[in-house]
């Protein structure tokens, strides 16, 4: 007997739609990124909006494994009603770049707990999850500066961003860039980081689309903020 939510979706019923919303060119695209589904995002919003907010539905669907029905479930599970445990397993049990990104931005930032798991993971030994410790600074950088050691961000990206793995060294990027596009007295320092470490320099960009390369980005978003 299929398991059933209180709502009275099963879990088998989701998972046999997100089998019929497979596409063969999108999962070809998707694992030129690492990532191993075939659902098109946009109708993967579509059925979370269809779904709606589902807790145990989402957590049911977090189990299975499978990131198209993990995408799903970090759309329609309620973000503050996990506790730091719950989010520590669930971060390292997320297996490819969009699970990770999704479950950092869509529901870690929202928890309660981000900023005790952010503390947690950015001096976690495993790459990867320090990544999302950075991206949760990032995020702090940006919105709730008050309290944090810039300074000492800066010379811990100074001396570890240029050998550090690529989700770990995109992430630290991200952080240098949105200190030198936010916080004036510290810009001249952050240029200074990315053009002696030169991270991402040569990353391809679109026409149209700001360089990753720190200096550039940092440069680019100060013009856009003085021409509002």
């Amino acid at each position: 007997m299929a398991e059933t939510t209180p709502t009275g979706t099963t879990v088998a019923e989701v998972m046999a739609e997100l089998a019929a919303l497979q596409d063969p060119k999108t999962r070809e695209v998707n694992e030129k990124h690492g990532d191993d589904h075939g659902v098109k995002l946009s109708s993967l919003r579509a059925l979370a909006k269809r779904l709606k907010t589902q807790q145990e539905l989402a957590c049911r669907l977090w189990e299975t494994d499978d990131s198209g029905a993990r995408l799903l479930a970090i759309l329609i599970c309620r973000p503050k009603a996990f506790e730091s445990d719950e989010l520590d397993a669930m971060l390292r049990q997320a297996r490819t770049p969009k699970v990770h990104d999704w479950l950092v931005n869509y529901v870690v930032k929202k928890n309660p707990h981000a900023e005790e798991l952010r503390l947690a993971w950015s001096a976690d030994p495993d790459a990867v999850i320090a990544s999302a410790g950075w991206a949760l600074t990032t995020e702090r950088v940006a919105k709730k500066p008050e309290g944090l050691d810039l300074a000492g961000l800066l010379d811990i990206i100074a001396a570890e961003m240029k050998d550090a793995p690529d989700r770990l060294q995109w992430a630290m990027n991200h952080c240098l860039a949105q200190i030198g596009i936010e916080h004036p007295e510290y810009r001249t320092r952050a240029i200074e980081i990315g053009e002696r470490l030169e991270v991402l320099k040569d990353y391809p960009t679109s026409p149209g689309c700001t360089s990753p390369f720190a200096p550039t980005w940092i440069n680019e978003m100060v013009r856009r903020q003085h021409d509002r």
